[in-house]
């Protein structure tokens, strides 16, 4: 799921990039998830233009709360980050609410920035102004799919795919930056 709502953000990124350059902020880099969605970030930008440049850093490489849990530290770490790269116009984060923090300092070096999980137009309004998309994972599908399985009898054990074929993954409308 990651690796796919990663590309579609990665794709997104690239054809809205005016200097060729993007960057993604991962929590940990021990959350296979976060990689995961970066990769497919760095996989889906490649297509629109083969030679875009994707930076990406991790906030640390451990399960701390800074990883998840730091908006502030999230908004700091994003600000060197961008210091040192000077050239990213769109800023990707995967790191919940450090994650807000990643998209308040996109925001604040007047860059796009791009959301994750769920469309973080309507869950972090804060980030509004400057938020291109959001790579979402419809867990309500999922959730809404195994609910009424199991109402009718019919929920059966093992693993369901929610992917790009069944509306698993997606990203959000462009909202006030759909232009």
């Amino acid at each position: 799921q990651e690796d796919q709502a990663g590309y579609l953000a990665g794709i997104v990124a690239a054809g809205a990039s005016k200097s060729g350059t993007i960057g993604a902020i991962g929590g940990t880099s021990i959350c296979a998830p976060c990689v995961r969605y970066i990769q497919g970030y760095e996989l889906g930008a490649k297509p629109v233009n083969p030679d875009i440049k994707v930076v990406s850093a991790y906030v640390t490489n451990d399960f701390s709360a800074a990883a998840f849990q730091d908006q502030a530290g999230g908004k700091t770490f994003a600000e060197n980050f961008l210091a040192q790269n000077k050239d990213v116009d769109i800023l990707f984060q995967v790191a919940g609410l450090t994650g807000n923090g990643v998209l308040d300092a996109a925001c604040a070096a007047n860059i796009k920035g791009i959301g994750v999980d769920v469309d973080q137009f309507l869950s972090y309004p804060n980030a509004a102004p400057c938020l291109l998309t959001s790579a979402e994972k419809h867990l309500e599908l999922a959730v809404s799919d195994a609910l009424k399985a199991k109402a009718a009898g019919s929920l059966k054990p093992g693993t369901s795919l929610y992917d790009a074929k069944n509306d698993g993954i997606g990203v959000s409308p462009g909202h006030d930056n759909a232009s």
